[in-house]
């Protein structure tokens, strides 16, 4: 059996303003990108996905698209992406792009027309509303940053909808010629070469019909940020959805060897219809499971085997363990599990997805009130909505910034830069680097894991195993969640050796029935 190029690789998310800063303004660019290429060979993932660097007033920090056919000066221009779209290539990298469809910024030449006036031909390709009979908003529906979805235009009577910023209105995707306009954005980066998008909120582009008021949510207690109160059930993840989808898909098989990635916070039997009929939606509906999982090993073993369980046949599963938008995995388990994490991210069956900095261990940094940026923290302060914590800059060395700039840069740095960098940790065999960069090769080298069949072996006594296999070759995985020494006993792998562990100093050493695990220790066994 052959297996895609994205079934076998491994993606690495970069957030460019927060990746390499090469003209001294404090901020990411592209050409800082293209600089850090062989760092990302050197590493081993396989392809680099791009958070959204389209020109953008930055309400959203460029998820307020103005432009989706070019490049914002902050990050450079679009000869900067050219460049390192190119070297990319040259070096064996797929290049992904973060595809914003279901809203664009309020200073987008087609919002700039739809609300010129009612009559206009681009009014429908926006989602207005009459106000209720009260005056207020049409319905219910919040944003996702807090405060009503629904903002009101004077000059034309009407509400507008946004599922996020008012600066952020939704387009209609209920509308023919606005499924044109947006595939004719895919088929422009298509031809440029690009490898793949990531469809950020697909699961939001088509709304009901009617219009109809989401239902309070019953477990709402008060606390927590807007968006909670009630179920998303009309405003969201809506039946005819995958028809729009479906469209995105054969956009992108115009071109040969493409991906497409849907972003989908839905419960898993929602995420896996994403997959669409026939496996025409999505190639990837992102799996977040682990981003909120209780972090123990019955429950990251049933959490697998449900997702395993649940998966259409033929679908390939897929893992993310941190983002832009949730807290870092080390912010989440601490620093020791962190390994841990790590080599279950690498190990299971499916592509992975690993969030730049989560290499080094870079978990939470205090970010201090009169430094937020994130608009939601601002909209819903005092909640710990701000995501600005996941997107501080990557480190580079031991230097005043990191080696990420020549300057103060836009958001804080680790209180421990000088040494959770990657020029000390590279040094380093026992480091979470070393590790990672480890498990990446031996993913690369080893089909068992990177394209093999997945079997729970045991997850008792705070112990998750699991096997991979291909036709030639098992590996054992044998991870321990607790901060004690724990015994894994299995016949599976006697005359077995470790190959790598997490703390870097077990390297071919054989194995009986017993294997000896270390508090926060993990090990491959082949």
């Amino acid at each position: 059996m052959s297996f895609a190029w994205w079934q076998k690789g491994v993606i690495y998310q970069i957030y460019p303003r927060s990746f390499q800063d090469t003209n001294g303004d404090g901020v990411g660019d592209l050409e800082g990108v293209r600089r850090r290429l062989d760092y990302l060979v050197w590493l081993g993932v396989d392809a680099i996905w791009l958070s959204p660097f389209y020109p953008s007033p930055m309400h959203d920090f460029g998820y307020d698209v103005a432009d989706y056919c070019n490049v914002d000066p902050l990050f450079g221009s679009l000869a900067a992406f050219d460049a390192l779209l190119s070297e990319a290539h040259q070096r064996g990298l797929k290049v992904i792009l973060d595809f914003v469809p279901n809203h664009t910024s309020n200073a987008h030449p087609w919002f700039l027309a739809s609300k010129r006036s009612q009559n206009d031909p681009k009014r429908d390709w926006y989602i207005w509303r009459d106000a209720a009979q009260d005056g207020g908003p049409p319905n219910n529906w919040v944003s996702h940053f807090g405060g009503s979805g629904w903002t009101w235009d004077e000059a034309t009577r009407q509400y507008y909808y946004h599922a996020f910023l008012p600066e952020q209105p939704d387009l209609n995707w209920r509308n023919p010629q606005v499924r044109a306009a947006m595939h004719e954005v895919l088929r422009f980066w298509l031809r440029r070469g690009v490898d793949g998008f990531r469809v950020d909120v697909i699961s939001h582009l088509i709304k009901d019909a009617a219009f109809r008021d989401n239902p309070v949510n019953p477990g709402w207690t008060g606390n927590g940020p807007d968006i909670i109160r009630f179920k998303q059930t009309f405003s969201s993840d809506q039946p005819e959805v995958h028809e729009v989808i479906a469209g995105l898909r054969q956009v992108v098989e115009e071109f040969e060897d493409r991906l497409l990635i849907g972003e989908i916070y839905l419960p898993l039997d929602r995420l896996v219809a994403y997959y669409g009929d026939n496996l025409k939606g999505a190639h990837l509906p992102f799996n977040f499971q682990l981003l909120d999982a209780d972090w123990n090993a019955a429950g990251i073993a049933r959490l697998i085997g449900n997702y395993e369980a649940a998966l259409p046949k033929g679908a390939w599963p897929n893992w993310v363990l941190s983002n832009h938008d949730r807290p870092r995995v080390a912010a989440r388990v601490g620093a020791e599990q962190s390994r841990v994490a790590t080599m279950l991210l690498l190990t299971l069956r499916g592509t992975p997805t690993l969030f730049y900095g989560d290499e080094i261990g870079i978990g939470h940094v205090e970010v201090p009130p009169e430094r937020f940026q994130d608009p939601w923290a601002k909209r819903e302060p005092g909640l710990g909505v701000g995501r600005d914590p996941s997107r501080t800059p990557m480190q580079w060395d031991a230097s005043v910034f990191a080696g990420f700039s020549t300057r103060e840069p836009w958001l804080p740095l680790t209180a421990d830069h000088e040494t959770r960098n990657v020029s000390t940790m590279s040094g380093d065999e026992t480091s979470i680097l070393a590790l990672a960069r480890k498990l990446l090769c031996f993913r690369r080298e080893h089909a068992a894991v990177n394209c093999g069949a997945w079997r729970l072996l045991s997850s008792d006594d705070d112990v998750l195993a699991y096997e991979r296999r291909s036709e030639n070759e098992r590996v054992c995985v044998a991870l321990n969640f607790s901060n004690t020494t724990k015994r894994w006993r299995s016949a599976m792998c006697e005359s077995a050796t470790i190959v790598l562990s997490t703390l870097g100093d077990r390297v071919n050493e054989p194995v009986g029935s017993d294997v000896l695990l270390r508090a926060n220790e993990g090990v491959l066994i082949q």
